[in-house]
């Protein structure tokens, strides 16, 4: 019979923290890294632990993994935080360590939030993880190619954690309603609602559970006690973390896969959560000049009139703005021409960075000027047919042949394309007269 624990006795840890799993038959979630083959199950299996690096959101079962290796591998865990730890507190259970692997015991060293040590501090790792002397397991919520120093990312494997989903949060929430012996208190409707409103965070699905049973009273139901716990909870959306810029960029996405139902949803996701529209309209502004560009010049139009709009109206107001600049750039006719060009551009610099400008496009200001050619045989669009002189040059000699720019046939972009062949035409024609 599986023991039950009891919500008010005089618990000195958080619900989350007592249902903590102590076996991996109890992990739920991220069965890619411990399903039978996994590298993690091999290195269980042969009884050869290694130093890693546990890349995931809050709430994805890091600590809790680390947990139930350092049991599997029969290892001391030590658990460090990155917050409020230095290379002193380092040293001292680097030193611990050692004096146990003299008599032949293992040091599991977990480092929360490892991506705030600073490069030095990560460095001082380095020869510990290297021969052995403790097994690290690092977790972080950001990007590890950005945040942990390449000599220490080469010595961890490197796993990604996934934000648990529904059913997992779900399988949670009823694994600590058995537990506490309150099965049937709940109904279905409400522990999907706890775990829609967690983010695939199962601390915050377990926290947002005690307080609810807490509150639950002869005269407050489970119902109107969750809808209370919902309503004040605070909306957290972090600008500066990965989870911000994958979202950003799934809406981006959306656009320039001209799915204005995918675009709307994350626009919806991002202002829900708390992001500010500006940011949004900045990137519609991106997406206009990226992927829209000439194919419908009207586009940057909208995207800055819906910028504006919004900085005058607010919200909710202004919300309406924004979705209507989404459907209309998600539906253009889309182009990335122009930032092509501008990026070999950018490439024949790199590779041409000192090339004269042609005399025939400098000014000639002065007499000396005049005698060294500068500006001869220059030739006034103007003054030319259809205002165009045909045969002129404006690139450096050695890029002459050079190509940047080449429209698609797609919006408004086909009429360059028109543009440019007749005049290419007329450049052919003027070169075979002067033959």
């Amino acid at each position: 019979m599986q023991e039950q624990i009891s919500l008010f006795s005089n618990r000195s840890r958080p619900l989350a923290e007592e249902m903590r799993p102590k076996k991996f038959s109890e992990y739920l979630g991220q069965e890619h890294l411990t399903e039978k083959n996994s590298a993690i199950s091999a290195a269980i299996a042969k009884n050869r632990p290694f130093s890693m690096l546990l890349w995931g959101p809050a709430g994805s079962g890091k600590t809790t993994l680390a947990l139930l290796l350092a049991g599997d591998f029969d290892a001391d865990f030590v658990s460090l935080s990155a917050v409020f730890s230095g290379v002193k507190d380092l040293r001292e259970e680097i030193n611990k360590a050692k004096e146990k692997r003299r008599f032949g015991r293992r040091t599991l060293l977990f480092i929360d939030e490892i991506h705030r040590f600073n490069k030095a501090q990560q460095d001082a790792f380095l020869p510990f993880v290297e021969d052995g002397t403790v097994i690290l397991i690092g977790a972080t919520t950001e990007n590890p190619a950005f945040n942990i120093n390449n000599a220490l990312l080469s010595r961890l494997r490197t796993f990604r954690l996934n934000p648990l989903g529904t059913e997992q949060i779900k399988a949670v929430i009823k694994q600590a309603l058995d537990k506490l012996g309150k099965t049937s208190l709940l109904s279905e409707e409400i522990i999907e609602k706890i775990a829609i409103y967690s983010d695939g965070d199962a601390r915050k699905a377990l926290n947002r559970l005690e307080e609810l049973l807490i509150t639950i009273s002869d005269k407050i139901s489970p119902d109107a006690a969750i809808d209370k716990i919902l309503s004040d909870q605070p909306k957290i959306f972090d600008h500066n973390g990965d989870y911000f810029y994958e979202v950003l960029s799934a809406f981006h996405k959306s656009l320039r896969g001209s799915s204005a139902d995918g675009a709307m949803y994350w626009f919806a996701r991002m202002v829900n959560a708390g992001a500010d529209p500006l940011i949004i309209c900045r990137r519609m502004l991106c997406v206009a000049s990226e992927d829209i560009s000439n194919a419908d010049p009207n586009a940057l139009t909208v995207a800055l009139n819906a910028y504006q709009a919004y900085e005058r109206l607010g919200a909710p107001e202004g919300y309406l703005a924004i979705a209507q600049a989404i459907v209309y750039l998600a539906l253009a006719p889309k182009s990335n021409s122009s930032y092509l060009a501008m990026k070999k551009a950018f490439a024949a610099v790199e590779e041409n960075p000192y090339s004269a400008v042609p005399k025939h496009l400098c000014n000639a200001p002065t007499r000396v000027h005049k005698n060294e050619g500068y500006g001869k045989n220059y030739r006034y669009a103007h003054d030319e047919e259809f205002a165009y002189a045909a045969g002129q040059t404006y690139l450096p000699e050695e890029l002459q042949d050079t190509v940047f720019y080449e429209p698609n046939s797609r919006g408004f972009e086909k009429k360059f394309a028109d543009k440019l062949a007749k005049l290419r035409a007329l450049d052919q024609e003027w070169l075979a007269n002067k033959k």
